[in-house]
């Protein structure tokens, strides 16, 4: 599929780990989705040193934390303290930032990077993919292992997670996937106030 993102969550990979990743799915650019690029758990993915470690290894890293972060700066984004992602979404910056990356996609294989290891409760996959989804582009989560989950795979898996059945006699799978999409959201989305076991699921570097 032409038309085609990864994604990738650092973890607690070692820098090493991360690139031997990248380079086993042939990824040429890292476009990084967190809003504030710098872990003091993991600080060997700080900006400018995996900017400086992936450029040694011939892959490209651009910062797109303002544009497809989950911390909105944009207050009209924020509800009672906890970002909205539906109203995200909508943002002129956010639309900047996806169509950053379909031109990107143009001259590189990209991988949004993010922090979590699991797509699912990360905004990358609940956010970002959900909106490049709708302009056509599909999207392949590289896991902690290595395999490869596509979009829909992942979809299902959240399906399962959250109760939903995938057959509704009166609900179309797309119907159901909104609710899937919108629980989740609120599950994972940034909140001022102290979070929920719940909101802490997606951590503090997105």
């Amino acid at each position: 599929m032409a038309d085609l993102v990864y994604t990738i969550g650092h973890s607690t990979h070692s820098t090493e780990k991360l690139i031997e990743l990248l380079a086993a799915h042939r990824i040429t650019a890292i476009a990084d989705v967190r809003s504030q690029p710098y872990s003091h758990i993991n600080p060997q993915f700080n900006r400018e040193s995996l900017r400086a470690d992936l450029k040694a290894a011939g892959i490209a890293y651009v910062f797109l934390g303002r544009e497809l972060g989950a911390r909105a700066e944009d207050r009209s984004c924020h509800v009672e303290g906890k970002v909205q992602y539906d109203l995200l979404a909508r943002t002129a910056l956010f639309h900047e930032g996806l169509t950053r990356i379909t031109q990107g996609m143009n001259s590189h294989r990209i991988a949004l990077m993010c922090a979590e290891k699991d797509p699912l409760t990360c905004h990358r996959a609940i956010l970002v993919c959900r909106h490049l989804a709708a302009r056509g582009i599909g999207a392949q989560h590289i896991l902690e292992d290595g395999r490869l989950e596509s979009h829909d795979d992942a979809l299902t898996r959240l399906l399962a997670e959250l109760g939903i059945a995938e057959r509704d006699l009166f609900r179309s799978r797309d119907e159901l996937i909104i609710e899937a999409y919108s629980r989740r959201g609120q599950q994972i989305a940034y909140s001022e106030k102290q979070p929920s076991s719940e909101e802490a699921v997606c951590g503090v570097e997105r």
